[in-house]
């Protein structure tokens, strides 16, 4: 039976865990009550405050009708650029990291151990380091200022996240079953296919929403690599603020704020439950 006692430790802890969450919902509840104020309500009072009319029409033009770059369009392109690079860079880097794992956890060769310590290296490298490489890359290739580029880099620099995570739990899986499937003639891709995919979702989801959240919300490569009608929408914020510097729109770039967070704030409400399970899953096992 569950204690429901309350010792003041108990009492102590969730005070602690109260005022974390707080600290971190206190800039999103400022941003949420801006978005529904209008610029002179703003102007008049302070940036924090109750709306005392909801300006519902700063999500219409933040969407579809506010300048940004010179194009008044809101920053509706830019959320679609953001989704054209996002969807498939996530599938990418997921799908060659559980190839990869599988690789590096079940099928022992010379070297695995050296390949996989060079794959994870990414992990440790600042971004910064990055770009002038990247940089010499794309422009080699006639990337630069694209969305496919964006892809490209994204999907490169998620194999040291997505191999990790598949590696630690494909590791558990038992050695016997996959000695089995080729004693009864499977190669690499047929076992990969017909047995380590259907013990994967777990692990792929946790990549999926891992891989997802992290490119949505990447500024740096974004900014550095492309420019004008092809840059993602965290980008786009930024110049947002740029063209409003003058004739301050806290109320649009607020609600702009809100728009832009609203898939991963999805990915986050919806898979949260499964992220969690995924990653126990793997230290469990």
């Amino acid at each position: 039976m569950r204690d429901r006692t309350f010792a003041p430790s108990r009492v102590l802890i969730y005070l602690i865990v109260l005022l974390i969450a707080a600290a971190w919902l206190a800039p999103l509840v400022v941003v949420v009550l801006n978005s529904l104020r209008t610029n002179e309500e703003i102007a008049q009072a302070s940036m924090i405050g109750w709306p005392k009319q909801w300006a519902w029409s700063n999500y219409v033009t933040a969407w579809s009708g506010f300048c940004v770059a010179e194009t008044c369009a809101g920053i509706r392109p830019y959320m679609l650029n953001s989704a054209l690079v996002t969807i498939p860079a996530t599938i990418f880097s997921t799908m060659l990291g559980a190839v990869a794992g599988y690789a590096v956890s079940l099928w022992r060769f010379r070297g695995d151990n050296w390949i996989y310590g060079i794959v994870t290296l990414g992990l440790f490298l600042p971004q910064q380091m990055r770009l002038l490489p990247w940089t010499i890359v794309l422009r080699d290739i006639g990337l630069i200022n694209t969305l496919a580029g964006l892809v490209l880099i994204h999907t490169i620099q998620g194999l040291s996240f997505t191999t990790l995570f598949c590696r630690n739990y494909y590791v558990a899986i038992p050695h016997e079953l996959i000695r089995a499937a080729r004693i009864d003639g499977a190669g690499f891709f047929r076992i990969f296919w017909r047995i380590i995919m259907p013990l994967s979702p777990p692990i792929l989801i946790v990549t999926v929403i891992w891989q997802f959240t992290h490119i949505w919300n990447e500024f740096l490569y974004g900014v550095t690599f492309t420019s004008g009608q092809q840059q993602p929408v965290t980008a786009a914020l930024i110049a947002l603020s740029a063209a409003v510097a003058d004739i301050p729109q806290h109320g649009v770039q607020s609600a702009a704020v809100i728009i832009a967070a609203l898939p991963t704030l999805l990915i986050y409400v919806l898979g949260g439950r499964y992220f969690v399970r995924g990653l126990t899953a793997g230290a469990v096992k």
